[in-house]
């Protein structure tokens, strides 16, 4: 849910491109998640305080809670976040995690998650990669497009696709 919730601020944002990179290293024990959009940026008194859950741009609840619980996740598996942006040039969040310690949660279902970004936002460049100890997996909606032509990537046999494809890909990585 995380992913979902900083990509949708991403759109919200005005971002046109999304990259999503996970980055797993046993050897390192790490877990990383990494999300960079080109959309609006941050202004500075805003980046400075978006991990505080009582700071948000919105208008319509006064509590942003997307950043601040991320945050909260990482540091109790010895990790943090950071968020770089400048405006007009985007945002990065980069959240980082021990991979094996016990409260760090999974990945969750990545699969869905990019078919409802995909499907609901098919004017939006997103490009996914999951590296796991040297292997590596990637789904990039431009290559999609390239391949069908005059289909919109809001066609539900689309969303099906996606999803398989990343069901199949993440499976694979795995090795499953």
């Amino acid at each position: 849910m995380h992913i979902l919730d900083i990509a949708q601020n991403s759109i919200a944002a005005g971002a046109t491109e999304i990259n999503i990179i996970i980055r797993e290293d046993s050897s390192e024990d790490s877990f990383i998640i990494e999300i960079e959009d080109n959309g609006r940026g941050m202004p500075r008194d805003i980046l400075n305080a978006v991990l505080d859950p009582f700071v948000t741009t919105r208008t319509t609840r006064r509590v942003g809670l997307g950043l601040p619980l991320l945050c909260q996740a990482a540091r109790a598996c010895d990790g943090d976040v950071t968020v770089d942006s400048e405006e007009r040039k985007g945002t990065r969040v980069v959240a980082w995690f021990r991979r094996s310690h016990w409260d760090r949660a999974p990945l969750g279902d990545i699969a869905s998650t990019l078919m409802a970004l995909v499907a609901c936002n098919p004017s939006v460049d997103i490009r996914y990669e999951h590296l796991i100890d040297g292997g590596s997996f990637r789904f990039d909606t431009r290559d999609l497009r390239r391949k069908l032509g005059d289909i919109p990537l809001s066609n539900p046999l689309v969303a099906g696709f996606v999803k398989d494809y990343v069901e199949e890909g993440e499976n694979n990585l795995r090795g499953e």
